[in-house]
């Protein structure tokens, strides 16, 4: 049988059979991880790229109209990344212990409680889409067309936490080639479906919504297909039948609940960064919007090295390899603040270039220049946190990373951009961001040293 599972890497083999590796081999195994995972990771930030320079030819009111909403897809978003965790993390702790019978049946666990919960967001989702637009603070004439970017979204929910599920289940027993390489696909889908809707059938921003959603669609049942037919490790054999595991469904949960709390706190703390914004004018909203979008190719390839963690980490923690967990730890989370930082140093000098990509507005194209450079000052200590968060996911310790970001997030970014908006407008939302990731990223770096030192720590 025909696949591209990586599973067979003599390197990942090692961590599951109690055989040493040395630093140099560590290395070498946390970057044959990481480069297709950035790669898959760059190719979505370009899509979303794509995305919003198709959207900003139409005008800033189009860009503002899905700026305005964008918060509160990360919030369902995060959370749909939550579920999926619960039971994905449960793959490499499985794995790493040679238990894939009980690997395949986490896997159908996952995909079950997935599609329901879900369902759930969905309907959540179609109501929220009437009134969201309006409570965000958003102006008038772009209202109609933030809630119908919202509605199809929501719609889209259960594709969407199909997705992350089936990647997340490949990427940790292993195999991240395959979700990188149709991640990257999702991507020129995207500009496709785009052309098709905003351009060719005159749609706008409805037109952005149905290009994504669609092209999600088509990325998330391959992965699906794959998981459950070819993958080597994870396909579903006959004889194996499907049962809910107490155990799995409480460890999920444990799991699971406080990435949910972690990014609830980071999606309502996000919707009030656009109730501050958003009566700064549609400009600011737009800028905001474009920036963001601009700034994520640079901590793209912080999530994922983080993905390599989670895989790496949660093997070694399945495998009860205490000593290789602390060194690939430290590993990652050096690995990845130093590529984070690297990428720092490009959006202070290249960010005019990739506002022009974006929009043609020159007010737009100014704003958003200063905020980007200001933010290049937060790209390292943010790689601490982005991979330190994965690495202690794949311990399955999540509720610690859920009080370092409520912590940073509601007592440090929101009072100092509230704060800091009043007389200094968009400049002054960015540099209390920049504070609150220099914040979060050293917060981090102590919890795990701490989580070494003290073992008694191991159990948050």
């Amino acid at each position: 049988m025909y696949n591209i599972d990586i599973m067979k890497n003599d390197l990942l083999s090692k961590i599951r059979n109690g055989e040493s590796l040395s630093n140099i081999d560590c290395l070498k195994m946390i970057v044959q991880l990481s480069v297709p995972a950035v790669m898959a990771e760059i190719s979505y930030t370009l899509m979303t790229l794509i995305d919003t320079a198709m959207v900003g030819r139409i005008g800033a009111n189009a860009s503002a109209a899905i700026g305005l909403v964008s918060s509160t897809t990360w919030l369902f978003g995060g959370v749909m990344s939550a579920v999926a965790t619960g039971f994905t993390v449960q793959v490499a702790h499985y794995i790493g212990a040679n238990k894939e019978v009980e690997a395949r049946n986490v896997v159908k666990q996952g995909l079950a409680v997935g599609f329901l919960f879900s369902i759930v967001l969905t309907i959540i989702g179609i109501f929220a889409s009437g009134f969201m637009p309006s409570w965000l603070g958003g102006e008038k004439t772009i209202l109609q067309d933030a809630s119908h970017y919202l509605l199809v979204f929501a719609c889209s929910c259960v594709f969407v936490l199909l997705n992350r599920m089936s990647t997340g289940m490949l990427e940790c027993s292993g195999n991240i080639k395959l979700p990188s390489m149709l991640n990257a696909l999702a991507c020129l889908l995207d500009v496709v479906f785009n052309y098709l809707f905003i351009f060719v059938m005159q749609l706008g921003v409805l037109g952005a919504a149905l290009g994504t959603a669609v092209s999600e669609i088509c990325i998330s049942l391959t992965l699906a297909y794959y998981v459950i037919r070819k993958s080597e490790t994870l396909h579903f054999r006959s004889g194996e039948n499907f049962h809910f595991v107490a155990n799995d469904l409480i460890r999920s949960v444990q799991i699971g609940l406080p990435v949910g709390i972690e990014q609830m706190i980071m999606g309502t703390s996000y919707i009030t960064v656009t109730k501050i914004v958003a009566p700064l004018g549609t400009i600011a909203i737009a800028t905001h919007s474009f920036s963001v979008t601009a700034e994520g190719l640079c901590y793209m390839p912080g999530f994922g090295i983080g993905t390599a963690a989670t895989t790496i980490v949660g093997q070694s923690t399945g495998a009860k390899r205490e000593a290789l967990s602390k060194k690939l730890s430290y590993l990652t989370v050096a690995f990845g603040s130093i590529v984070m930082g690297m990428m720092g140093i490009i959006l202070y000098f290249f960010s005019p270039q990739l506002m022009m990509i974006l929009t043609n507005n020159k007010e737009i194209i100014s704003l958003g220049t200063q905020v980007l450079k200001i933010e290049a000052f937060a790209e390292m200590m943010y790689g601490a946190s982005i991979v330190g968060a994965a690495v202690f996911r794949g311990m399955g310790k999540t509720l610690g990373s859920s009080i370092i970001n409520l912590v940073s997030l509601w007592c440090v970014r929101i009072p100092l951009m509230a704060l800091l908006s009043t007389n200094y407008g968009l400049i002054g939302v960015w540099s209390g961001m920049c504070i609150e990731l220099n914040v979060r990223g050293l917060l981090y770096i102590v919890r795990l040293l701490w989580t070494f030192k003290n073992k008694k720590s191991m159990s948050v």
